[in-house]
C-alpha cells in the first residue's frame, strides 16, 4: 500500500463593485478568440487541447500590465446538440484546473457530454497561468504546516504564530503583484474574460469546493451571463468572514465524517487493518495515536517531514476522511502508531505535485484566504480560542481556529467579500453531501439561504468531499445530469437517500 501525505475562503458597496467590474469588462479590448493547440506536456486525454486568454492583473487598470490564462477544451461530442460551454471551476484556492476536462470527460454521461464544450483552467498564479511562488521552505510545505496545526502543548500559539510572520514575510518579498490580486472577485472577472475570448453570451459552469464560492461569486457579479449552475461540495458564503468560517468549519465537518470511518474500522470490512470493536473504540485509538505521535514521532522516510507525529496523523486525517477509498490509508496509519511498526517509504507518485506546483499551491490558497477578507491580528485571541477549542473538538485539535499568515498579512483586503444574494435568474443547483468534512452540510445550507429563489440543493445522505459522480448515488448523479442536460431542476429541495 503506497500511503499519501496529500490528495490533494454589503449590498450598496456589491451594487458599487458591480459597477465598478462590469463596466470596466466591457470597456477594456475584448480578448482574443483562443488559439487552439496541443497542452505543453501533453493531456491524459488527447481530444483536450490548450490556449491562452489576457486578463488584466488589476481590473482597476485594464490597460496595465497583463498576465496569461492557461485554458483548455474538449468539444461538445455531438455539435448538432450543443447548447453551450461548461466552465470547470477548480477547488482550492490554488487548485489547477487545466486537466478539469480530461478528468470529466468520460465521467460524465452522454446526455451533458453531447451538449457543452468542456472549459477548464489554471487560475491566476497556478501551474501555466504564471504561476507564482512565496519561496517557502520546504518544512513549510508538509501537510502539518499548510494548514495550521498547533504545537501540542503551546497554550500560546506562538510556534504558529511564528510560522505566519515568516510565512506572511515571505509571501510581500516574493509574491509580486499576482500574488496580491489573487481574490475571489478576480477570478470571476477571469472567469467572465474567458467567456467573452470563448464568444459566448452565457456560460454554464460546474464549480466544486473552493469552485463554489468562485461560483457562487460569479453568478452574483454576472448574473445575466450564466446558464445553468451548478456548485458542488459547497462554501459557506458569509459576507463578513469569508474564508475565517471555512476553516472554523473543519471542526464541525470532521465530526460529521469521522462515525463513517469509524463505523468502517470497528467492521469486519476493514479485515486486518480492523482498529477496534466498536466505532467509540476508534475514535479513542485515533486520539491515542496522535497523542502518542506528539511524545515520540515514527520515522517515515521519504516523506515531508520524514516522520509522522501528532499533527502530521490529523492533517492526514482530513486527507482520510475526504473519500472511502482513503480509509485504509488512514487505519494503516493509526495502527502503526499504536503498535510502534514501521511506516513503508513514501515512494513519489506519477501524478505527485511538483515543487513548483505546491509553492503555487501554497502560495495562491494563502493569498486567496488573506486578500478576500480583513482577519484579526490578536494572537491573544488566537491563543484563547485554540485551547477552547482543543476541548470541544478534539479530532481538529485547535487547528481550524489557530492563528494564520492572514494575522501578519502586509496588506488589507481591497475590496469586501461578494454577499450572494438571490437577484438574478433561478439557475443554479446546490448538490451537498450529508457528511462533508471539508466543507460541511451546514455551511451549504447557508449557501442555499443566501441563494433563495436562485437555487435549489440537492442533499445526498453520503459522506467524503465531492457528490456529483464521485459516490455512486444514481439519485443524486440524475437530478444533476437532468439540470446539466436539460435545464430541468427538482421544483423544491431534494433529498437522496444512500445509495444501495
Amino acid at each position: 500500500m503506497r500511503i499519501t501525505p496529500r490528495g490533494a475562503a454589503l449590498a450598496a458597496a456589491t451594487t458599487v463593485l458591480l459597477g465598478l467590474t462590469a463596466p470596466l469588462a466591457a470597456g477594456a479590448p475584448a480578448p482574443a478568440r483562443p488559439a487552439w493547440g496541443a497542452c505543453a506536456g501533453g493531456t491524459p486525454d488527447g481530444r483536450q487541447l490548450c490556449a491562452e486568454v489576457t486578463v488584466p492583473v488589476d481590473y482597476r487598470q485594464p490597460d496595465g500590465p497583463s498576465l496569461t490564462l492557461a485554458i483548455s477544451r474538449i468539444p461538445a461530442a455531438r455539435p448538432d446538440q450543443r447548447r453551450g460551454v461548461l466552465v470547470l471551476i477548480p477547488g482550492g484556492p490554488g487548485g489547477s484546473g487545466l486537466n478539469g476536462p480530461s478528468g470529466a470527460v468520460n465521467r460524465l454521461p452522454p446526455e451533458v457530454r453531447d451538449r457543452y464544450d468542456l472549459i477548464g483552467f489554471d487560475p491566476r498564479g497556478v501551474g501555466r497561468s504564471g504561476p507564482v511562488s512565496c519561496g517557502l521552505g520546504d518544512a513549510d510545505l508538509s501537510p502539518g504546516r499548510l494548514l495550521p496545526w498547533p504545537v501540542p502543548g503551546d497554550h500560546g500559539v506562538d510556534a504558529s504564530a511564528a510560522t505566519g510572520r515568516r510565512i506572511a514575510d515571505l509571501c510581500a518579498a516574493n509574491g509580486g503583484p499576482v500574488l496580491r490580486s489573487s481574490t475571489t472577485r478576480n477570478e470571476a472577472r477571469d472567469i467572465d474574460r474567458i467567456r467573452q475570448a470563448l464568444g459566448e453570451r452565457r456560460i454554464s459552469a460546474w464549480g466544486v469546493s473552493y469552485g463554489t464560492y468562485a461560483g457562487a461569486a460569479y453568478a452574483t457579479m454576472f448574473p445575466d451571463r450564466t446558464d445553468r449552475i451548478v456548485l458542488d461540495s459547497n462554501d459557506n458564503p458569509d459576507p463578513v468572514n469569508a474564508e475565517r468560517s471555512w476553516l472554523a468549519a473543519f471542526a464541525t465537518g470532521v465530526e460529521d465524517r469521522f462515525p463513517d470511518f469509524a463505523a468502517w474500522a470497528s467492521s469486519p470490512a476493514a479485515g486486518e487493518l480492523r482498529v477496534a470493536d466498536t466505532p467509540e473504540q476508534v475514535r479513542a485509538a485515533y486520539l491515542e495515536a496522535a497523542r502518542q505521535l506528539d511524545a515520540a514521532a515514527l520515522p517515515w522516510p521519504g516523506n515531508n517531514p520524514a516522520v509522522l507525529d501528532g499533527n502530521g496523523l490529523r492533517a492526514m486525517l482530513l486527507n482520510g476522511l475526504q473519500a472511502d477509498n482513503r480509509f485504509p490509508t488512514l487505519a494503516t496509519l493509526i495502527l502503526s502508531a499504536l503498535r510502534h511498526t514501521p511506516l513503508p517509504p513514501q515512494v513519489p507518485g506519477p501524478n505527485d505535485p511538483t515543487p513548483a506546483q505546491l509553492q503555487a499551491t501554497a502560495a495562491i490558497s494563502t493569498a486567496t484566504l488573506c486578500n478576500d477578507v480583513a482577519w484579526p491580528r490578536g494572537v491573544d485571541a488566537y491563543a484563547a480560542a485554540v485551547a477552547a477549542d482543543r476541548v470541544a473538538h478534539p479530532l481538529t485539535a485547535g487547528m481550524p481556529v489557530n492563528v494564520t499568515a492572514c494575522a501578519f498579512w502586509h496588506w488589507q483586503p481591497a475590496e469586501p467579500p461578494v454577499r450572494v444574494t438571490s437577484d438574478g435568474p433561478s439557475n443554479v443547483l446546490l448538490v451537498q453531501n450529508l457528511r462533508d468534512p471539508a466543507t460541511p452540510y451546514a455551511g451549504a445550507l447557508k449557501l442555499r439561504a443566501a441563494f433563495g429563489d436562485r437555487a435549489r440543493m440537492v442533499t445526498v445522505d453520503s459522506g467524503g468531499h465531492r457528490a456529483y459522480l464521485a459516490n455512486g448515488n444514481a439519485c443524486g448523479d440524475a437530478l444533476v445530469s437532468e439540470f446539466l442536460a436539460t435545464g430541468h431542476r427538482p421544483a423544491r429541495d431534494a433529498f437522496c437517500p444512500k445509495a444501495g
